[in-house]
């Protein structure tokens, strides 16, 4: 083990999980002007796995925090700052979870207007 967790592979994939790829998803998700709803359903999920993959890298690192003689990662990773560090998978869960309600919501809106045209088809 190292002297600072800084060093790790686990702190690097926890700065590419926690910034890198949800702020890429999010500009993919912006600047593309058409999307198939399972485009959006996936980078909803990967949202909500990119939260869960957070949360056990964060309580890995304290508990490698806690055992090198570090200051500096305990400063980060085992004091009141951690709980702030655990904000960003919460924030990705939550707009995962709404991307993926919104895709759902939006083909059950669909699939009741066809039940309803091939049940009554008199009606518009």
């Amino acid at each position: 083990m190292s002297l600072t967790v800084f060093a790790e592979l686990k702190f690097w994939l926890l700065v590419l999980f926690s910034l890198v790829v949800p702020v890429a998803i999010y500009v993919l998700l912006l600047v593309t002007r058409a999307v198939s709803p399972m485009t959006v359903l996936a980078l909803g999920l990967a949202l909500i796995l990119i939260a869960g993959f957070d949360t056990y890298l964060l309580q890995s690192l304290v508990q490698m925090a806690k055992a090198t003689a570090s200051l500096a990662d305990d400063a980060v990773f085992v004091s009141e700052l951690t709980l702030g560090l655990y904000l960003l998978p919460v924030l990705f869960a939550g707009i995962g979870v709404n991307v993926v309600s919104h895709v759902l919501i939006r083909h059950l809106g669909e699939a009741e207007r066809q039940f309803e045209k091939d049940r009554n088809p008199d009606r518009r």
